[in-house]
């Protein structure tokens, strides 16, 4: 089989290739020898007018080998017979790209030559882009050769016309690094990626229209796509592999299958791609019970799994005959919800599994090979019997930890495929060491109340409006964070939510805390008082659904009224707490912060400092005593933690860290500590396994 190359360009090595049915591979492919007439009759060789094969190998050899060395290489190839060629192709200088990534005669061919995938997903959203090419290389010498990775549109288009593919969203760098590092890509640029992601990666000002129907040929929605590929597909095309780049496939829309609402829809992706100039193979991807339905003409159809059930790949061939076999998500692990377990899947049952697909002839992607952070407020949610908002922990039990070290599962993968190939793989890089800075103080506060007045200007609405409906980010509304809602109340009584609380409210009679409201309770009882008061609901958005079939309903905030004693309450103040990062700046020079008390409850801010003396490592914070909030460490958003775990520590990337001093601030809901730790070791929670 053919493989990505590793960035060396002369010729002469040998190609070797797998067995099937007993039918011998491609012989040597240096211009010499059978294989090499094969490639002789095909094109000619630049400079000297010598013939070459158009995919270049790396030197196993010298240009002195003629004759004699071919029969020694035909010898090796005998010997070698059913392993896999792994001499590697090199994606941005390979020669003649003419053919890309076909299918026949149920396998791949790239550049006409057998092909088989080793993939592995990492995505560049949830991995600081100073380590992008440590994960790669780590995947090279795991014995993969392709990446994949979906495209989060809520990231590039986070207000509506403005597009960023800037520093950490960066797509085009992020391609071409994986072509540096040897790696082909297969693309998957949705617009719905699912991923355990906000919304499945669609922006959330879609919801500000009434009407919106996500996922369809809904006007609105499908403008709203056509504006987007317009700005992403000029970065994609010219790094596909026939413009030489290393981009060989793209995937039409994510998991439809599952979704099914249009039956025109996939193919209006189908043509927005291939309009905008993509020419590659085209793929879906669905689980079992999706596969006939996420289907669309002309796009080559892979499954998606973690147990290998009998039969599984042969029902591809009930929705397309002759077809290689291709699992895009073998799930490496799984994600972890809040107030649930930290999931693990056993490491000799994955690489078990992972064999027997490949024993199958079929290609894989290892979902994921390297899961990251879903930093800031950008994780996903599940709604199947009840809400479950995903934590901000993307560490999967994948390949690799969050922090990208090795786990038993890439060392058994990598003897795998190593056997598999029969060569050696490049060594693994060396894993960066990480810091235990001890105990840091938070020795100052200011109250979420004493705030306010100062840094943010209130909406005024008879009525509750809905986070993505305020007026704000160029008319894009709110997407993430929390939202303050104040109105007056004169005395107490029965408070009902009538369920339009999204997704967590804490209750407060003037700075008296009284109690939440979420999906499980939806009434309380306010004290009674003189005179008028401010009842205050402080909402979070703990993350939109990203899968399954209420994508149209996943709005924030205060969806509808919200009654006292039977009455809907009116004439609100709303505040918007998105904690940008020109928010927290601002938030350091507000006038207000004191001394931190020996006991206290917010809301309220608090920060410290962590000095560091020599080169920043990676490190975890751990919030023992903390309940729930957010951290800040030099304005990045490190994402949420919560005292029913499971995660008890968030990661903290050394890139992000400076020597000398580091300004850590910490958004408190309820109860305070005054100290976090921190350690070396993560702690993902109480394992359970999946």
């Amino acid at each position: 089989m053919l493989a990505a190359p590793n960035g060396r360009t002369r010729c002469g090595a040998e190609g070797r290739d797998e067995t099937e049915g007993g039918r011998s591979g491609p012989k040597p492919l240096c211009g010499r020898g059978e294989g090499g007439a094969r490639w002789r009759r095909r094109r000619r060789c630049r400079g000297r007018g010598r013939l070459r094969a158009a995919a270049m190998w790396p030197c196993g050899g010298r240009r002195q080998r003629r004759f004699g060395g071919a029969a020694v290489l035909l010898g090796v190839l005998w010997l070698l017979a059913r392993r896999f060629n792994w001499s590697e192709l090199i994606p941005m200088r390979l020669w003649g790209r003419t053919l890309g990534l076909q299918t026949e005669n149920s396998q791949f061919l790239l550049e006409g030559m057998p092909f088989r995938i080793f993939g592995g997903s990492m995505h560049y959203f949830r991995v600081p882009r100073e380590y992008w090419e440590d994960r790669m290389l780590k995947m090279k010498a795991c014995g993969l050769n392709t990446l994949t990775t979906y495209v989060p549109w809520n990231l590039h288009e986070q207000t509506r016309g403005k597009f960023d593919f800037t520093q950490d969203l960066d797509l085009e760098a992020f391609l071409s690094l994986a072509a540096k590092n040897g790696l082909w890509v297969i693309l998957r640029p949705g617009p719905y990626i699912c991923s355990e992601w906000d919304l499945g990666g669609l922006p959330s000002w879609l919801l500000q229209d009434p009407e919106m129907q996500l996922r369809t040929t809904y006007k609105g929605f499908t403008e709203a796509v056509d504006a987007y590929f317009d700005h992403l597909m000029p970065i994609v095309v010219p790094l596909q592999y026939k413009k030489g780049g290393p981009i060989i496939a793209v995937q039409v829309e994510n998991e439809y299958g599952s979704y099914a609402k249009d039956p025109n829809y996939m193919a209006y992706v189908k043509r927005a791609l291939l309009s905008r100039g993509i020419v590659e193979l085209l793929m879906t991807s669905d689980n079992k019970n999706g596969l006939s339905f996420g289907l669309v003409e002309g796009a080559l159809a892979t499954v998606n799994f973690q147990k290998l059930e009998p039969g599984v790949l042969k029902y591809l061939d009930t929705v397309q005959r002759d077809q290689p076999k291709m699992v895009m998500e073998y799930w490496t692990g799984w994600f972890d919800n809040w107030g649930g377990p930290h999931y693990v899947f056993d490491a000799d049952e994955m690489v078990n599994t992972v064999a027997s697909i490949l024993k199958l002839g079929a290609s894989i992607n290892l979902y994921m090979f390297h899961g990251g952070t879903n930093f800031g407020f950008m994780n996903g949610a599940l709604e199947t019997d009840e809400y479950k908002s995903d934590v901000t922990s993307y560490d999967y039990d994948a390949v690799l930890t969050e922090a990208g070290d090795y786990t038993s599962k890439f060392f058994k993968l990598r003897q795998l495929f190593s056997a598999i190939i029969g060569q050696p793989l490049p060594l693994p890089p060396m894993i960066e060491s990480k810091a235990s800075y001890g105990a840091i103080l938070l020795h100052q506060y200011i109250s979420l109340w004493d705030v306010l007045p100062s840094l943010i200007q209130p909406f005024k609405s008879e009525f509750p409006v809905n986070m993505e409906n305020l007026h704000l980010n160029d008319s894009s509304g709110q997407s993430y964070g929390y939202v303050l809602y104040e109105t007056v109340i004169f005395g107490g009584g029965h408070l009902h939510s009538r369920d339009h609380v999204r997704d967590r409210a804490q209750v407060f009679v003037n700075t008296m805390y009284v109690g939440e409201l979420d999906y499980n309770t939806v009434e309380l009882s306010l004290p009674e008082g003189q005179g008028f008061r401010q009842l205050r609901l402080l909402v979070e958005n703990r993350g939109r659904v990203n899968y399954g079939l209420a994508l149209n309903e996943q709005r924030k905030g205060l969806i509808g009224d919200v009654f006292l004693n039977k009455t809907p309450l009116r004439n609100f103040k709303i505040y918007s707490l998105e904690m940008k990062p020109d928010f927290m700046k601002s938030l350091q020079q507000v006038a207000g912060w004191s001394a931190v008390p020996d006991y206290f409850v917010g809301p309220a801010f608090f920060r410290g400092r962590l000095w560091i003396e020599h080169q920043p490592q990676d490190t975890f914070l751990k919030l023992q005593g903390w309940e729930k909030g957010v951290v800040f460490v030099n304005g990045h958003n490190l994402g949420r933690y919560w005292k029913i775990g499971p995660q008890e520590t968030l990661y903290l990337p050394g890139p992000w860290l400076q020597k000398g001093n580091n300004e850590i601030v910490i958004f408190e809901e309820r109860t305070a500590g005054r100290i976090i730790q921190s350690v070396d070791i993560p702690y993902l929670g109480r394992t359970q396994p999946r």
